[in-house]
């Protein structure tokens, strides 16, 4: 039970904290400032909370990378099952937090949509977005089971090298598809701004759920093969 305690606090830090910061500075490829410290703020995110939460349940905080420990034989299915549920609830409750905030505040939304997931930056295509999202997850996922493995033994810079290859899979991303590489991160804020009546980011909720899925399942495979034992 304290792991899953553990990946629902860490994912409503990660959509409180990522999500909520390209609400406040928006995400436009034209304004690197707003751009980076959206990246940034991902980035800084896992480190933080890998070195708070990792000790006690993996720092997950992503349904794709508990797919891959599950594929690697790290976790066993109700713990896999436990997390995925844990990480939901708690992207659910960052964007709540996000939602209240702003709608008090009178603060402006820039991302329109509580930083959820789009396909605008690949004009709408739906098999473009499920290739960027695959691949960006694949790599993600891949160094995660890299870092964290036995073999490559980085002990505490593990964090560290996560948190800051998710900068950079952000720094591609968010102008192509705002950038999810987590089913749970995506989810939350798509479900909350349909609930307060922005029913726009459903429609392509399936893209962000699926592809890194997938990906997270391809870094597996191929993780478990290249380091396999002859």
């Amino acid at each position: 039970m304290k792991s899953y305690v553990a990946e629902f606090i860490g994912t409503c830090a990660l959509v409180t904290l990522g999500c909520g910061t390209a609400m406040l500075v928006g995400c436009d490829a034209a304004s690197g400032c707003g751009y980076l410290l959206t990246a940034f703020a991902f980035g800084l995110t896992i480190v933080g909370m890998a070195y708070c939460v990792g000790n006690i349940s993996g720092c997950h905080i992503n349904p794709a990378v508990s797919l891959g420990v599950l594929m690697t034989g790290g976790m066993t299915v109700k713990d896999f099952i436990g997390y995925v549920i844990s990480q939901c609830l708690g992207a659910l409750a960052g964007s709540g937090i996000l939602a209240l905030i702003f709608s008090l505040g009178g603060v402006a939304d820039k991302t329109g949509g509580l930083g959820t997931n789009g396909l605008a930056g690949v004009n709408g295509s739906a098999v473009a977005g499920l290739i960027v999202e695959i691949v960006l997850t694949f790599f993600f996922v891949f160094t995660i089971l890299g870092v964290t493995s036995k073999k490559g033994n980085h002990g505490s810079f593990a964090g560290v090298v996560i948190g800051f290859t998710l900068v950079l899979i952000h720094i591609l991303g968010i102008g192509l598809t705002g950038t999810s590489v987590n089913p749970a991160r995506s989810f939350g804020p798509a479900v909350v701004a349909a609930i307060g009546g922005n029913t726009a980011p459903m429609a392509s909720l399936w893209v962000f759920i699926v592809a890194p899925l997938i990906g997270a399942a391809l870094a597996a495979v191929i993780w478990k093969a290249l380091s396999k034992e002859n």
